[in-house]
């Protein structure tokens, strides 16, 4: 491929036009090919190696290329909407630094879900006796919530919002899946209850099932 074929133009050709030249260089180029071809196979006999980019043509404009080969690519230019509630559950510990400056600053919070970066959380959010005994809180749940990603950063940086409980429990995994998938579990207000029945036990009376299509 890196070697250019120079047809010999002359009156001859001239007279047969373009086609007995296009011809020509085909038969040229097929001679080539058969000629690289016998050299690959010499050289495995011999025990040369033969590298990957020495099969097939080499082709500097892309352009050339059928749509089939090609990789599209793109960039994010705006992000539209904010799905994910940017808060995850997980588990807290030391930095592995200590003489670093951050260490002094900012623990680090690792996700259980692992599609969620790790994040950078203050001290100051962790509980007062983290530092002194980090293992004793190897197996406690936490929320955070992320609050910003630098482009130059491998980790996030986020906000400690509450302690769970127990990894393993029902409650505090439950608790930390409803809060990672934003889904409200607080009580219901009194004036939602208030629009419940308030005569105990509660029936539905003939009438109503009447006019309805009984589903049980």
């Amino acid at each position: 491929p890196d070697v250019i074929i120079e047809a010999q133009f002359d009156d001859n050709d001239a007279e047969h036009g373009q086609d007995h030249l296009q011809d020509t260089l085909t038969d040229d180029i097929k001679k080539l090919s058969l000629g690289s071809g016998e050299k690959g196979k010499s050289a495995g006999v011999t025990g040369v190696p033969r590298t990957k980019q020495d099969d097939g043509p080499k082709v500097s404009d892309p352009r050339l290329l059928p749509d089939e080969f090609l990789q599209r690519t793109a960039k994010v230019v705006y992000i539209l909407e904010k799905k994910h509630s940017r808060a995850a559950t997980g588990f807290i510990k030391l930095l592995a630094d200590r003489n670093s400056e951050l260490f002094k600053r900012c623990a680090m919070f690792s996700p259980v879900d692992h599609r969620v970066p790790r994040v950078y959380v203050p001290l100051a959010d962790c509980p007062a006796d983290f530092v002194t005994k980090p293992e004793a809180y190897s197996q406690t749940l936490f929320i955070c919530r992320i609050v910003d990603w630098k482009e130059d950063s491998n980790f996030a940086s986020g906000q400690l919002c509450k302690s769970l409980g127990q990894a393993g429990e029902i409650e505090p995994e439950s608790e930390g899946i409803l809060t990672e998938y934003g889904v409200d579990f607080s009580d219901f207000s009194p004036e939602v209850l208030e629009c419940l029945p308030q005569n105990l036990p509660w029936v539905i009376s003939p009438g109503e099932l009447a006019k309805r299509r009984d589903l049980r």
